[in-house]
């Protein structure tokens, strides 16, 4: 078959439990601070975090990959239900000058008695490349981002 006429998948869901009250999940997801130590893959390096978490309000990280280069990555809040749910554009721009068209993250978080049950849903990817690209990064940054959790 065509692999052209393959219909892309727009979206991927991942979920995680994480051993931490959803308070303390909330916070580490919306407090710069702690963000800049965790949001990204592990074979990256966080350099900075900008976030004004409020609907309307911008965030923005910069990453180091493993080439050396320096990728941005930024967005609009679009909702928040403090401690359960954060949703927000999400913009990727490369150290070529290149950018990837906007896509849509949803972070879903359901008290679980001390535990959280995390669920990140990204969509509206244009190729199958963008959202496999973004699934191991997400997977990569969620495993430190369980990490960073456990040891606070």
């Amino acid at each position: 078959m065509d692999s052209s006429l393959q219909p892309v998948q727009q979206e991927l869901y991942l979920a995680r439990e994480i051993e931490a009250p959803r308070e303390r999940v909330f916070a580490a997801w919306t407090d710069p601070r702690q963000a800049s130590v965790w949001w990204a893959p592990q074979d990256c390096t966080p350099l900075s975090c900008e976030m004004d978490v409020r609907p309307g309000g911008l965030w923005r990280r910069r990453m180091r990959v493993p080439d050396g280069t320096v990728i941005t990555k930024h967005g609009v809040y679009r909702e928040v239900v403090v401690p359960e749910r954060l949703v927000f554009t999400y913009i990727t721009e490369y150290a070529d000058g290149s950018v990837d068209p906007e896509t849509l993250v949803t972070v879903t978080l359901a008290d679980l008695g001390g535990r959280t049950r995390l669920a990140l849903r990204h969509q509206a990817f244009r190729t199958e490349a963008s959202r496999a690209s973004h699934e191991g990064g997400w997977t990569s940054c969620l495993q430190r981002f369980a990490a960073f959790v456990a040891s606070a």
